[in-house]
């Protein structure tokens, strides 16, 4: 951490801002690139000065978490998790079925216990159909786990990093406090802007797209249109014509 380090005051270190500010600035344009491409991220943070607001933030972007342990295989072997999911699944299905009041009570407490206990670890992850594009951590010591299984499948991680952190274990890494409430909450504030900053410009291309399309399908018409058109004009001058020339035999026919 020695280069995000600005000096040593009474055997604590200040951390550079400067190098805060500028990691600040990548992981906002790297964010919002993903966002932009509908790219989905990863909050960990289950440290207890992070977990609300790691939860908050993921909530509020429609994102994954993980606020709570870290399960091994998270993302190694993601199948295993998606079948802990579907037996959650089928407990809840279960449970709201008419008669299912009229089950054990020694079955309805396991089914309540066994519920309570996924639900705990793997809410957050519970609609993460698929691995995430990036994964942003509070405190890579502390999730270790979960950056490397980020690491092994290559999926770039992004970390507040304090002073007693290994950066060259995260792709970006932005130094900070990683146990101040306050700083892990402009962190994430960044994130979360620059994720719907980058949602709204895939919105607005979406509608660009669209409206190109429309104006593509009417410039396509309007040929046919004026075809039609000029086809009708002089169909109908060929009929009167017609009705001209029928009238001036009929004439001469009686003269």
């Amino acid at each position: 951490m020695k280069p995000f380090i600005f000096a040593r005051r009474n055997n604590v270190y200040i951390i550079d801002l400067k190098e805060t500010v500028r990691a600040l600035i990548e992981t906002h344009y790297f964010i919002k690139k993903l966002a932009s491409k509908n790219k989905s991220v990863l909050f960990v943070g289950t440290k207890r000065q992070a977990k609300d607001i790691v939860q908050d933030t993921a909530l509020s972007l429609g994102m994954p978490y993980v606020t709570e342990r870290w399960l091994g295989g998270t993302l190694t072997n993601n199948e295993t998790i998606r079948s802990s999911i579907r037996r959650l699944e089928d407990i809840e299905s279960e449970m709201a079925m008419p008669d299912y009041a009229r089950q054990s009570k020694k079955l309805q407490a396991r089914h309540t216990r066994e519920r309570r206990r996924i639900l705990r670890n793997l809410e957050g992850v519970r609609n993460m159909t698929k691995l995430p594009d990036a994964v942003v951590v509070i405190d890579p010591i502390k999730e270790q786990t979960a950056v490397a299984e980020a690491r092994r499948l290559n999926i770039p991680v992004i970390a507040l990093v304090d002073t007693d952190c290994d950066p060259s274990q995260v792709n970006l890494p932005i130094p900070g406090n990683d146990d101040g409430i306050r700083s892990i909450q402009v962190i994430l504030n960044v994130v979360a802007a620059a994720y719907k900053e980058g949602k709204a410009q895939q919105v607005t291309k979406v509608n660009k797209d669209e409206e190109k399309g429309d104006a593509k399908a009417a410039s396509s018409d309007k040929p046919a249109k004026a075809a039609k058109k000029t086809a009708k004009k002089f169909g109908d001058k060929q009929v009167e014509g017609g009705e001209a020339k029928d009238v001036k035999k009929k004439v001469e026919a009686k003269i």
